[in-house]
């Protein structure tokens, strides 16, 4: 790049860095202002980030292009003879006298552009940065927000507590003001948390934390109390102020109140106590299956890894595991805990252990199963949180279940040919590979053919655990029947008959394996195919899990191979498919056992001279009567907005008994207030001014009375006649519509 355009890019880029300056000038000054009038850091950066972007989408310092730059420097630069445009233009399209001219002004915008600068508003933007500044600062030390009462509720949470009088007569009197509020929060010790003090009303802690507050008036006061949910503490005298701690073991919603020497009481807002529950740890195991099985020769072996977190600490971790043995009503269990390879220290919030399971040393043998999980604990006091991971399984197959032997003194049991079993097929494709040598041709083809028939019936009986029922059955379909009314026709005209048609396996009719692409079926157009559960379908069944889904699903795919071979009059081929289908059958089977702890009830001994008497003296029917109360929910709140409309009609004015009926509906606001603080928290400090006798206005009983109803749950509908109202145009409506129906 030539030495002028170097010089106009580095203009260009000047000129844009100016720009971005300028957008942030204005954007700091915006926060700087906000930080200082709310002290809000989260607040000032947020708007700082808005405010820039949107003065950089406003300036658009990106669109200051060479070309702009040129002509601005033409026009402020006499001695370029506005020829800087020269420098933007291919050196290989100017004439010698435009070069030599594009040298010149090389030359000269080399000195000229030291003293030349882009247009901007730098000095504007310092200017309105500095006064915005001052007028934080002033507003800041004025306590602007705090004297107009905006400070206590810019985040939605009052920063102090504020007291109001409780009567009329005590209104005119001064209230003692509160000097100084001070909170210390003790978190329990396992959690390794300092002690924090703040002056924040609204407490958020983990329970079983100690919360302690202490208060500070400017005046004599008496009766200092703190009300938590129904229930009044009295704070104590520490000195020059009054202080009381607590612990912190449920969420609610607390006030303060005191009185003077003139008889006057004062109460303050509604203050939420939040106690945040410990969770517990989390347990994640890495990289191993649910499911493992291993054959007798494989190494028995098992290696477990696992992701052990918690939010303070974890006190200790092991694994549970338990070995079954037998099977029926002779199975055996044993529990064993086993520890990890590391040594997990107490206090740790996160780590990673290991355990090499040797299924050997367990003493287990062929045919057993072992179940095993993590468990964890934290160290919560007085309690511990604990936790346990999923029940993952590890199986030494059985392999003599897995052979077959017929000896010659013993008969066989077949089962009828629709439902011969797996086993018995290839016991049969055995025998048929043994006899090949010693029988005919045809009759070797037609055993291979039932066989592959007897194939296809077991595959179709699985078939119905994937949901197969409706499409594959095993008797004759509408679509048989039409082929063989179509063979009669054809036997009618002359035709040879197949005698093996009905024992084959056509591979070129039904699209049986799926080879020939068929058209959109009734399912593809149906529109609510995609938000209905087909149970036709096989891909959705739901009678297995996924893993066993997938393995059935396999088990058929093979079952098709071994048929295709039988059909094929390879029965060598298909054995090896058959003993594949075998094992996973059997798979399946021992999957779907699942170990579970003995329960139930175990009945006292029978007394040996009363067994096998036959007397029943002494037995009675036993009866037993009993009167249930249903509580009604939210009863109390259902008569305070009685209560509340009588008020805002003015019939009658506010009792002295009232005052408990508000104290109970209160207490069920508490509840909801709790779980939805942002929808009743209003609600129920305009309830408690109604107690307390500092806002009962007509305005107040009006907002308490749409909470209170907000908070009741809908009621059933009971079917029933309903008043309605009719006048002359809705007849007229109703009449026309029967017309025309």
């Amino acid at each position: 790049m030539e030495m002028g355009q170097r010089l106009l890019r580095n203009f260009k880029v000047h000129w844009q860095r100016l720009l971005f300056l300028e957008a942030c000038l204005y954007a700091l000054a915006c926060a700087c202002f906000t930080y200082l009038l709310f002290n809000n850091l989260v607040l000032a950066l947020l708007l700082f980030l808005i405010s820039f972007f949107v003065l950089v989408a406003i300036i658009q310092p990106w669109r200051i292009s060479l070309r702009q730059t040129s002509n601005y420097i033409d026009a402020h630069i006499h001695h370029v003879s506005f020829s800087s445009g020269l420098l933007l233009e291919p050196e290989d399209n100017l004439s010698d006298l435009s070069k030599l001219q594009r040298y010149r002004v090389s030359k000269t915008l080399e000195k000229g552009l030291k003293s030349l600068n882009p247009p901007h508003h730098l000095k504007r933007a310092v200017g309105v940065f500095l006064g915005m500044l001052l007028i934080g600062v002033v507003l800041n030390q004025l306590d602007f927000l705090e004297k107009v009462g905006l400070n206590s509720t810019i985040d939605g949470t009052p920063k102090e507590i504020n007291f109001a009088a409780t009567d009329t007569l005590s209104k005119k009197a001064a209230i003692p003001k509160l000097i100084s509020q001070k909170i210390t929060i003790t978190y329990p010790s396992y959690t390794r948390m300092v002690k924090t003090v703040t002056t924040e009303p609204n407490i958020k802690a983990i329970v079983n934390s100690s919360i302690q507050w202490q208060l500070q008036f400017d005046a004599q006061v008496s009766e200092v109390s703190l009300a938590f949910m129904g229930s009044t503490i009295p704070l104590q005298k520490n000195g020059e102020g009054y202080s009381i701690e607590l612990p912190l073991e449920a969420s609610g919603f607390y006030s303060f109140s005191f009185g003077t020497a003139e008889g006057a009481e004062f109460t303050s807002d509604l203050y939420s106590l939040e106690a945040v529950s410990d969770t517990p740890p989390e347990i994640e195991i890495i990289g191993l299956p649910q499911y493992t099985y291993f054959d007798f020769s494989d190494p028995k072996r098992l290696e477990l890894k696992s992701s052990i977190t918690d939010d303070y600490g974890i006190a200790e971790a092991h694994i549970i595991a338990t070995v079954s043995k037998g099977t029926g009503e002779s199975v055996k269990f044993r529990e064993e805990q086993l520890g990890f390879r590391e040594l997990i220290p107490r206090g740790i919030q996160q780590i990673n252990v290991s355990k090499l399971l040797d299924l050997n040393a367990l003493k287990m043998e062929v045919g057993d199963e072992l179940y095993f999980y993590v468990e964890a604990f934290d160290e919560k006091e007085p309690k511990p949180n604990v936790t346990r991971s999923e029940t993952y399984f590890a199986v030494i197959k059985d392999t003599v279940t897995d052979q077959f032997a017929v000896e010659g003194t013993l008969g066989v049991d077949q089962m009828p040919d629709y439902f011969r079993s797996q086993r018995q097929l290839i016991i049969d494709t055995e025998k048929l590979i043994k006899d090949k040598p010693s029988i005919s041709s045809k009759e070797f083809k037609s055993r291979s053919n039932e066989l592959g028939f007897d194939q296809k019936a077991l595959r179709l009986k699985y078939g119905q655990f994937m949901g197969d029922e409706s499409e594959m059955g095993i008797g004759p379909s509408k679509a048989s029947e039409q082929l063989s009314i179509e063979e009669s026709n054809k036997k009618a005209d002359g035709d040879e008959e197949d005698l093996l048609k009905d024992y084959s396996h056509d591979h070129d009719a039904d699209n049986e394996h799926n080879l020939v692409a068929v058209e959109k079926s009734e399912k593809e157009n149906d529109p609510l195919h995609d938000y209905l559960h087909n149970h036709d379908d096989p891909e959705e069944s739901t009678l297995f899990e996924e893993s066993l889904k997938t393995k059935l699903r396999k088990a058929l795919t093979i079952m098709w191979d071994a048929e295709l071979h039988l059909r094929l009059y390879e029965p060598e081929k298909s054995l090896p498919f058959q003993y594949d289908a075998l094992k996973l059958i059997q798979e399946i089977k021992n999957s779907a056992r699942i170990y579970v702890h003995r329960i139930g009830f175990d009945p006292p001994p029978i007394k040996e001279e009363k067994r096998l008497t036959g007397s029943i003296k002494e037995v009675d029917n036993f009866q037993k009567q009993e009167t249930i109360q249903v509580d009604k929910p939210y009863d109390a709140i259902k008569s305070a907005v009685e209560r509340l409309e009588r008020f805002i009609q003015g019939k009658e004015a506010f009792k002295a008994e009232d005052t408990s009926l508000f104290t109970e509906a209160g207490t069920e606001m508490a509840k909801l207030a709790i779980e939805n603080p942002s929808k009743y928290l209003g609600v129920l400090q305009g309830l408690k001014g109604i107690q307390d006798n500092t806002r009962r206005t007509i305005e107040n009983y009006k907002l308490v009375q749409r909470g209170l109803l907000s908070a009741l749950p809908r009621t059933e509908q009971v079917p029933g006649i309903k008043a309605q109202t009719s006048d002359e145009i809705n007849s007229l409506f109703l009449k026309n519509l029967d017309t025309y129906d």
